[in-house]
Parts: C-alpha cells; sequence; structure tokens
C-alpha cells in the first residue's frame, strides 16, 4: 500500500472512529481458507470506549478488543493484503474502502449534512445516530430476559417465568435489535402530544406491540398505533390481545396500503416486510403525510429484476441469481435516495445478521428542515439502468421530483 493511500485511510479513520461508529466490515479476504470477515464496533468495557473486532474464522468467531489508534493500526493492517474491502457506517456519514489486484487503496467517504432532528439520547438534539455500545448485548437488552412481557408470552416467545423460548430466541433478538432504532429516534417524538404511528403490513404484530410496550409503557409517550395489513383473521386475533392488555391506543384494522386514507396526520410509519412494491406505496403515503420518522425493511424486491437492462452489465446479469440481488440492492438504494430527495436524512443498517435471514436491511429516515437538494446522479442511474421504479413513478404522477 502507498503511503498517501495510507494517510488517506488514517483520515477518515481518525474522523469516523469514535463512539458514533455503528459498525465497520471488512471483507473480501485474499485467503478464504483462513479469516473470512471481521466486524469491527464500539462497545463499553469496564466504564471505557474500545473497539471490538469479531473475526470470522471459518464457523468460529474470535473477538479483540482495541483502543481507537489500535484499532486504526488494525484496519491499516487487514487492508494491506488481507482484506480488500473495507465498508464503514456511522451517525456522520459512510466510508468505502478498496484495494485493486495491484494493492491501490481506494477510499471514498460521504458525510451526512447537519440534521434538524437526528436520533440521539432521549431529550432532543442534534446529536448523530447513536452506536448501540453495550460489550454484552444480552445485558442490555431493551426487553430482558426473566421478566416477563404479556404479548410475548402469548405469542410464544417466552414462557410465564419470563424465560425466552430457545427456539424462538432468533425472534426475540429481532424484537430487541427493533427497539433499538425506536429508542434511537425518540428525540423525534412529542412527549407533549399524541404520537400517530402507523404500521403497514403488521402481520402478527410481534414488533408492533413490543413498539407500543416500550413507548407507551415503559417511556410514558403519548401514542395512537395502527397496524394495517390484508389478513382478516390475523388482524382480530392482533386485536383480541391488544384489548386483553388494555391497551386502548393499539388497534388493527384490514386494508390496503396503497389506498388507505384513515388518518390526516402521520409522525412516524413503519413497514416490515412490505412484499415487494407495497413498500414503494408504504413510503409514498409515508412522504405525504409528512411523516418525521420513517423505519421500513423491504421484501421481496422483484420489480426491478424484470426492468433492468444494460450493455455494460449484461455479462454479469446474464447470471439470474447475481441479477435477483443486484435488483434487490438497487432497489432499496433508489429508495433511500428518493427520501434524500425529499428532505429526509436515510440511512440503510442491518437489521438482524445475515445467518438469521437475507432480508435484513432496514432503511430508516428522518425528515430534515429546510428545502431538499435535487442529486441528478439518480436521473442518471435510472437512465442507465432503464428503470423507473414505482416509488419514482408515484412522485412523478402527482407531479413531484
Amino acid at each position: 500500500m502507498e503511503e498517501k493511500d495510507r494517510g488517506a485511510l488514517r483520515k477518515v479513520l481518525e474522523e469516523f472512529l469514535d463512539e458514533g461508529l455503528e459498525q465497520l466490515i471488512l471483507s473480501n479476504p485474499a485467503d478464504r481458507k483462513s479469516l473470512s470477515r471481521v466486524r469491527l464496533r464500539p462497545v463499553m468495557l469496564r466504564g471505557s470506549l474500545v473497539f471490538q473486532a469479531e473475526e470470522q474464522r471459518g464457523v468460529q468467531a474470535f473477538h479483540r478488543n482495541f483502543t481507537a489508534g489500535e484499532a486504526a493500526a488494525y484496519v491499516e493492517e487487514m487492508l494491506d493484503g488481507v482484506m480488500r474491502q473495507m465498508e464503514l457506517t456511522h451517525g456522520k456519514g459512510t466510508a468505502h474502502g478498496l484495494v485493486s489486484k495491484k494493492g491501490k487503496l481506494t477510499v471514498k467517504a460521504k458525510r451526512k449534512p447537519a440534521a434538524g432532528c437526528s436520533p440521539a439520547a432521549e431529550g432532543g438534539g442534534t446529536a448523530p445516530f447513536r452506536a448501540v455500545l453495550s460489550h454484552n448485548r444480552k445485558k442490555k437488552y431493551v426487553l430482558e430476559e426473566g421478566v416477563p412481557v404479556p404479548f410475548l408470552v402469548d405469542l410464544g416467545v417466552m414462557t410465564e417465568s419470563g424465560q425466552v423460548v430457545r427456539s424462538r430466541y432468533d425472534k426475540f433478538r429481532q424484537i430487541n435489535r427493533f427497539l433499538e432504532f425506536i429508542e434511537d429516534i425518540l428525540p423525534c417524538l412529542e412527549k407533549k402530544r399524541e404520537n400517530t404511528i402507523l404500521d403497514f403490513g403488521c402481520g402478527k404484530s410481534y414488533l408492533t406491540f413490543a413498539m407500543y410496550y416500550y413507548l407507551k409503557e415503559l417511556k410514558g409517550y403519548p401514542v395512537r398505533i395502527i397496524g394495517l395489513d390484508l389478513k382478516k383473521d390475523v388482524i382480530a386475533r392482533c386485536n383480541l390481545l391488544a384489548e386483553q392488555y388494555g391497551y386502548e391506543q393499539l388497534r388493527f384494522y384490514t386494508g390496503d396500503i396503497a389506498s388507505y386514507e384513515g388518518v390526516d396526520r402521520v409522525d412516524m410509519v413503519v413497514t416490515l416486510h412490505a412484499c415487494d412494491t407495497a413498500t414503494d406505496y408504504a413510503l409514498h403515503k409515508a412522504v405525504k403525510w409528512g411523516a418525521r420518522v420513517i423505519l421500513s425493511v423491504p421484501c421481496c424486491q422483484h420489480e426491478l429484476n424484470g426492468q433492468i437492462r444494460s450493455e455494460v452489465l449484461e455479462p454479469v446479469l446474464g447470471y439470474g441469481l447475481l441479477k435477483e440481488r443486484m435488483a434487490a440492492l438497487l432497489t432499496d438504494g433508489i429508495r433511500a435516495q428518493m427520501l434524500e430527495r425529499h428532505g429526509y436524512q436515510t440511512q440503510i443498517l442491518e437489521f438482524i445478521d445475515m445467518e438469521h435471514t437475507p432480508k435484513n436491511i432496514l432503511i430508516r429516515a428522518v425528515k430534515q428542515e429546510g428545502m431538499p437538494k435535487k442529486d441528478d446522479r439518480l436521473d442518471s442511474l435510472l437512465e442507465f439502468l432503464h428503470v423507473q421504479p414505482t416509488l419514482c413513478r408515484l412522485f412523478e404522477e402527482e407531479g413531484g421530483q
């Protein structure tokens, strides 16, 4: 690695290696038989901030803790012949590093503009997205093991004594991970008035109940939460449980995302695993309502797979599996950019580990003050791919960007 490349990398690491780091992933190893992947994240260990590297070697994971300086040196060492790619996510922005076959390192950083309403500690402010700094997440779950939660017991996640059912532990982790995202956006919700939250495609509503329990019961926020789904029997069951728990401001309705007109004002829109273009309709609704927060976990992104045409990419698009995955990633990237275009500070985050489900991308968007800036590069990308995603079309039909 050339010295100027080292200097560029060090500059980025000095800026981003702090408590605001969400994660730093090192991948694409030179020797796949040895170290396959490294995930670096900040943790609090005995009251001090350290950076924990999780090294994946075969089926085993090994952990090492570093100071900020040691972590920077470790990343530099990894990119000097061990790993070829770096992906860094931080509340202030993102950074990417790529090592060429000749050993040249290219580092690019993208910084977020100053935010008017950014996830932070409860109490408001403009702090960047918070990193989860617990060394042992089991001790820091929002919903703790050993403390029975009625809806988790009825949904089969917990026993009556509060122990997590072994076969449902992944669901328990998913619920807590989702609540961490909710915790991050608390400064964007009001404490002095009722906040309306819509959950499109709520299904069995594990996360909807968790959201109500956390915001209303644990944090005392005045909320009204509406769950919407097409399955009448599931909706009936959810309403029965809500009444049983005394959750007066939690109601479920049968309905379609595209045609729902039950409210005039919405503070937060949640859409989890809404299939294919249903996510687009939900995002469009959220923007038109002026929702301050959007949390979306897309699912089954098929639309672009049937649209993409590119002579340049054809050698790769000829492989069906690769085309499907590229289409899914491009779909969510375009969605994120459309939200940026309409005034939202947007991040694409890992919802839960890939080992549990491939549908693990969460789009988190927070509405910002001021006029959004149009990025013409998105239009160039759409033209290059010969695609017209539903979300783009919906805004165009009403004369929007």
